[in-house]
């Protein structure tokens, strides 16, 4: 019974994944916003700013609030503020409205509803802790990808604003009924049969640490640097995807859109296809792998000019920044156990903050300096290459037996 409902819970995890990833879809109401509010793309992309930033640190609060009341309880609670943010988006007469909606509301239960499934799955799947975390995360990076043409069809028909009262009530209902099967295991259970293979066991610690005994240890930082770095290699060509495809292969503005969707695939995909290659390679091995092939595409990209290829190389590119997201939950389990996976990798996610700030602004500064994204890129290139030091040496904390 145990082992039919954990693939229940998993599939009931996705649904709740993909319901919180629709916050990728925020690039279809900027133009309508934009004229709506007489604002700057800037000024309106703040709002998607504002809830990635908040989200990161309500996942640290999640992940405490659930190991101490449970994961049912925090998934409705983030669902229920998610969803809330969304439809009283709906009542903006200008931004700041959409600020505190959207970006303050809408980013804490994100936070909230993230963590819960990363944090019960690695629980529920000791044996495919990478590749259930990974489908996890895939879903929200899916997300997007049903709510763009979803979003796009009622702002056509009904209106920028009436879309996000839609859209609210059915975040609520998607991510409220599959959250109500976020559950625990049993304490100490394991799937009938199963024990670690000797290169798994290596490679995970001996007990569950406390989040202040994992603060303690520079494993943890160290894996907050790893997720840092690859996020910011990443959403930096996230950031400028639209603009470069345009300049390196002369494109107009609808044809580097239709290689903007076609990449974003790469997100999603990465998340599962790392995640499931890190359960037989080892966590470290994975981004050993992920950092060396990120430092070589960088350095290639500013001279592919042909659409194949530029998309061939960016869809690589973004395979290995969703790749960080869905194989680090399962790092994290690995060297401080399951048990409080929730605000030790909650409070982890804090670097996808951070990289969201110093990716973009990073390869904004340096194609303005230098009147093109060649120098850009080569420094990503460099940062990648000698990044690889970091998980060629991190191990698992020594415990003291």
């Amino acid at each position: 019974m145990n082992d039919m409902k954990r693939w229940g819970i998993a599939l009931a995890a996705i649904l709740v994944q993909m319901a919180l990833g629709a916050v990728y879809a925020w690039s279809v109401f900027r133009v309508p916003l934009s004229k709506l509010f007489h604002s700057t793309i800037s000024q309106v992309t703040l709002t998607f700013t504002i809830a990635i930033f908040v989200m990161g640190f309500a996942a640290f609060l999640g992940g405490l609030w659930l190991n101490r009341s449970g994961p049912r309880i925090v998934i409705l609670t983030g669902g229920f503020l998610y969803s809330a943010g969304i439809f009283l988006s709906s009542f903006a007469s200008g931004l700041p409205w959409l600020y505190v909606t959207y970006g303050v509301i809408g980013g804490i239960g994100l936070g909230f509803g993230y963590i819960v499934p990363i944090s019960v799955l690695v629980k529920w799947f000791p044996d495919r802790r990478g590749l259930m975390t990974g489908i996890a995360v895939g879903g929200f990076g899916a997300g997007a990808l049903v709510t763009a043409p979803v979003a796009t069809r009622l702002i056509q028909s009904v209106g920028v604003l009436q879309t996000f009262a839609y859209l609210g009530i059915a975040y609520l209902i998607v991510a409220c009924g599959a959250g109500w099967f976020m559950t625990n295991p049993p304490a100490g259970w394991q799937p009938a049969g199963w024990t670690p293979k000797p290169m798994q066991a290596a490679q995970r610690a001996k007990r569950d640490f406390r989040l202040g005994e994992a603060l303690a240890a520079w494993q943890w930082w160290a894996l907050w640097l790893l997720l840092f770095l690859n996020t910011s290699a990443g959403i930096s060509v996230i950031s400028q995807e639209a603009p470069m495809f345009q300049e390196l292969a002369k494109v107009t503005a609808l044809v580097a859109a239709g290689m903007v969707g076609i990449v974003s695939l790469g997100n999603a995909l990465g998340r599962v296809f790392w995640a499931w290659v890190s359960d037989g390679i080892t966590r470290r091995f994975t981004f050993t792998v992920m950092y060396l092939l990120q430092a070589v595409l960088f350095w290639l990209l500013p001279s592919v000019h042909s659409v194949g290829g530029l998309t061939v190389v960016t869809f690589i590119i973004l395979m290995c920044y969703g790749g960080g997201f869905g194989t680090m939950p399962a790092f994290t389990a690995d060297y401080f156990g399951a048990k409080n996976v929730g605000p030790i990798y909650g409070l982890m996610l804090t670097a996808w903050g951070f990289a969201s700030a110093f990716g973009p602004l990073l390869i904004a500064h340096l194609r303005q300096s230098s009147g093109a994204y060649e120098s850009g890129l080569h420094v990503i290139a460099a940062i990648m290459a000698v990044s690889v030091v970091v998980p060629l040496i991190v191990r698992p904390p020594k415990v003291t037996e």
